[in-house]
Order: structure tokens, then C-alpha cells, then sequence
């Protein structure tokens, strides 16, 4: 697991998703987000983009946090859907829309069936060794990544969407 960001680095739906300026490579990380109480147990569900600038964590492990926590560098929301026995998070799809100029650039899917862990297990591994007094937002990885050739544009529309929970929008913003 890898610590993504805190509260502060995090922005919602139609708010701007930052792009470094030392970065040429940047892409959108669609995921499933599980809403964790302090006990660690699920008690919602949102989406979450782990925006990823990949040359950077490309050039040395250790620049992992470099690409990965900086400001607007997550995006979450659109609502929480709570968790109940009536919702299945086990098999939802995940769709990644890209749009540029008003022209679709990149599409993918993929789906929560994909996750090689079962969500409780993931919560668990979480909290096993650390707490979290007031919850936390557990992002559960990504099954899109863009090919190598692609990277984000100042003014991309990005769209998430995951069956039930809704589709979380934001705009890509080249950070000086």
C-alpha cells in the first residue's frame, strides 16, 4: 500500500486536477474508493483519481511520493454511496473517458472483479498497524493506466465513472 495524500492535496467533482510542470509525462488513475470508519470497516464507497506524473516515478523508486502527493494530485467524490448488503462492489464496471478540445482522446474500462484482493482484506491490511481516528479514504488501485505514448493536456476533461456511485469530473491544469 502507498500513502497517497492528505485531506488538503485532495480536490472534489468539477474542481481542477493538477498536471506538474517538471513532469511531461502525467495520466489519470481511475479507482474504487472505500469510505473506512476508525474501526476500519467499509462504510461507503466513492471514486478516486490518483493523478500520476510517470516519468518522474519512472526515474528512481524512491521519487514515488514526488509523482504521486502534490497539490491536486487527488481527486475524489462525486457522493458516497453507503455501504450496505444491497450494494455489490465486488463486480462493478470502471469507465475512464478523456476529452480534448472536445474530441474523445482515450476511453477504457475495467471492473472491481479485476482487484486481486477482496475489499475487507484491503481495509484490514490498512489498519493492522496504524490508525485512523477520524476514518480514512482507501484507494483501491487502478485497472486503466494510458499507454506510454499519452499524457494529460492543460484543459482535458477527465471523467470517471463507476456503476452506482455516479461519475466524478474534473479539468487537467498545467501547475508553473
Amino acid at each position: 500500500m502507498f500513502f497517497k495524500s492528505i485531506g488538503s492535496k485532495a480536490v472534489g467533482p468539477h474542481n481542477w486536477i493538477g498536471l506538474r510542470g517538471d513532469s511531461k509525462w502525467n495520466v489519470p488513475e481511475p479507482e474504487l474508493v472505500l469510505v473506512l470508519n476508525p474501526g476500519m470497516q467499509i462504510v461507503g464507497y466513492t471514486i478516486g483519481n490518483d493523478v500520476s506524473s510517470r516519468d518522474i516515478e519512472g526515474e528512481n523508486p524512491l521519487y514515488l511520493p514526488q509523482a504521486k502527493v502534490y497539490r491536486h494530485a487527488c481527486a475524489v467524490g462525486p457522493v458516497i454511496t453507503i455501504a450496505d448488503t444491497a450494494f455489490n462492489a465486488h463486480n462493478l464496471p470502471i469507465k475512464l473517458g478523456i476529452v480534448r478540445d472536445g474530441a474523445t482522446v482515450f476511453e477504457a474500462e475495467t471492473s472491481t472483479a479485476q482487484l486481486n484482493r477482496p475489499l475487507p482484506e484491503l481495509a484490514a491490511f490498512l489498519g493492522r498497524y496504524d490508525d485512523f481516528a477520524d476514518g480514512v479514504l482507501l484507494f483501491t488501485g487502478t485497472g486503466i493506466v494510458p499507454p506510454d505514448d499519452f499524457t494529460l493536456h492543460h484543459g482535458d476533461q477527465v471523467t470517471i465513472t463507476i456503476a452506482g456511485i455516479g461519475a466524478l469530473r474534473n479539468t487537467a491544469r498545467l501547475m508553473e
